[in-house]
């Protein structure tokens, strides 16, 4: 067991969060670093354990244009204003990983400006790929150069120079000695040599026990780079997309398929979030905003470590931009959210969310067993040392009942409702409010659990003139739709069975023959059609839903 299984992280881009400048001119450091301090204890507040926060070495934007790997950005301030930040994040108990962007430089970096300047004769001329004295580029330096993302604002290095890997290497035990800092994020790990991850590896396990690394990975099967060879996690964008898209879709079988996509890779321990400094707030991303519970309960119930982006938890909107990530990152003053913890449902959420994860081992260590899935209900258990916790989400704008297999207790208890059930030849019936999560655990010596506030919906009000007869359509539909939920879904549910023609006795196997036998038609039954139905989307649990209202 390592400090990062059980890590709460907090993720903070610093150049936006304390509104520096775009540009760097390189002059006299100015300690905007210190604006942040205010920070860590609300970091704590809100149940967070650790902290990553780059990029912050020198560079001449955005930060990912590193020019000097051990100098503060001089738009933070100085190395000292780092190593006295870093000191007070560990007195309070709060762990701290950079940003290593260890992929490419920035043109201002020593080893290209040699190049400039050298050309051909430069010592350097190897610690880039492919540099081609036959070539040009919009800088008209006259020479051409391998760059990341079709950028040349951004030289990739060569990481198979042995003299690349011991300087960057060098580069992480200088900022071991003299920052403290207790692991590294790795941009761009998608594309960083493997044996240069490895070296990388080496000199983690030298320079801190428990140092970690996490890389920047979009796509691909994830164990390739999580292994003991390499890094320990990787950020985990197929849950990402999974948790905002299954939610405006009302598809709770995305989510669940992503799971066992991710759980066949191993046993990995995967860098979960919603939203980051590249994408789109996750307030922004939902269509029902009501949605905001219902995901970040699954952000920290599913198996991972869970991340909050600064601002997140107060619920703010960032919209990506085509030419500018600027509104992913802005400048926020820690005092105008000095009550969120009382007043703003979406940080009362979070921190309690925070505080849950902290005292309960089976969201960081138990294993994963799926107990009930529809489009719009979802279920699971995280089993660990005896002790079953279930958690429960519903997207539905209507309540939903849940029958669920329970572990050996006699009570369980919603750790954010406070409400009890006990347990009945092994399972529980529960409730579940719309659009919200639980998290149920086994009720010990009468143990009491408070009540959180969950998200409200925040729509803006629209002024409009309504005419009478607007209002009185107004009202038959409102009407309408006051009707019992639960009488629509069963209406729903119904056309589902006799679609299929499901009688009321047939077995889990016999349905899914059934609904084998409808995908087919006249054609043949492929393997295909198997695997969705056994696989993906038509799960027992879904079956025996059907089933249920028979």
């Amino acid at each position: 067991m390592k400090w990062y299984n059980e890590a709460v992280f907090y993720h903070i881009y610093p150049l936006g969060l304390a509104g520096a400048p775009k540009i760097n001119d390189y002059g006299e450091p100015v300690h905007r670093l210190n604006k942040l301090i205010p920070w860590i204890d609300h970091i704590k507040e809100i149940g967070c354990t650790a902290l990553y926060i780059g990029p912050l070495f020198e560079s001449v934007g955005h930060g990912y244009e590193t020019t000097d790997y051990r100098k503060l950005d001089s738009r933070l301030g100085t190395n000292e204003d780092l190593k006295e930040f870093v000191s007070i994040c560990h007195e309070k108990g709060v762990r701290v990983i950079f940003d290593g962007v260890f992929n490419h430089t920035g043109r201002d970096f020593f080893a290209f400006k040699d190049i400039q300047q050298n050309r051909e004769h430069s010592r350097y001329l190897n610690w880039y790929c492919n540099v081609n004295f036959y070539g040009n580029n919009e800088y008209n330096d006259g020479f051409s150069y391998e760059n990341w993302g079709g950028y040349n604002l951004l030289v990739k290095l060569n990481q198979r120079n042995p003299e690349v890997r011991d300087y960057i290497c060098d580069v992480i035990r200088f900022w071991v000695s003299e920052f403290d800092v207790d692991g590294i994020r790795l941009d761009a790990a998608d594309v960083l040599d493997f044996d240069f991850m490895r070296a990388l590896r080496r000199t983690a396990e030298e320079v801190k026990e428990d140092f970690w690394l996490m890389g920047e990975v979009i796509h691909g099967d994830y164990s390739r780079w999580v292994n003991g060879e390499t890094l320990h996690s990787v950020t985990n964008y197929a849950l990402h997309k999974a948790l905002y898209s299954g939610h405006n879709d009302h598809n709770y079988f995305e989510i669940a398929h992503t799971v066992k996509y991710l759980q066949n890779m191993g046993n990995l321990d995967l860098y979960n979030f919603v939203d980051n400094h590249d994408v789109e707030r996750i307030y922004t991303k939902l269509s029902n905003k009501a949605h905001f519970a219902p995901v970040h309960v699954l952000l920290y119930a599913l198996p991972g470590v869970p991340s909050i982006y600064y601002g997140s938890e107060f619920g703010i909107e960032g919209k990506k931009e085509r030419f500018s990530d600027d509104s992913l990152r802005p400048a926020l003053e820690l005092d105008d959210y000095r009550d969120a913890l009382k007043e703003n449902s979406c940080t009362v959420l979070v921190a309690a969310l925070g505080r849950i994860r902290q005292k309960t081992q089976a969201l960081s260590y138990g294993s994963y067993t799926e107990l009930q899935l529809t489009n719009r209900q979802y279920a699971f258990a995280r089993d660990f040392d005896g002790v079953r916790v279930i958690i429960t989400v519903n997207n539905d704008d209507c309540d939903a009942g849940m029958n669920l297999p329970a572990g050996h207790a006699a009570e369980y208890a919603g750790m954010l409702t406070g409400q009890k059930v006990s347990v009945d030849n092994g399972h529980i019936q529960i409730n579940i409010a719309a659009n919200s999560g639980e998290i149920w655990v086994p009720v010990q010596n009468g143990q009491e659990y408070e009540k959180v506030v969950m998200p409200e919906v925040r729509m803006p009000e629209e002024k409009k003139t309504v005419s009478d007869t607007e209002e009185k359509a107004a009202e038959e539909i409102n009407s309408q739709l006051a009707e019992p939920c639960k009488n629509e879904t069963q209406k729903e549910t119904e056309k589902v069975i006799d679609l299929h023609k499901i009688p009321e006795e047939m077995s889990v196997e016999e349905l899914q023959h059934a609904i084998l036998a409808k995908m087919a038609g006249n054609g043949p039954v492929t393997d295909q059609m198997k695997k969705t139905v056994t696989d993906n989307i038509w799960h027992d649990s879904l079956v025996n839903w059907l089933k249920s209202f028979r």
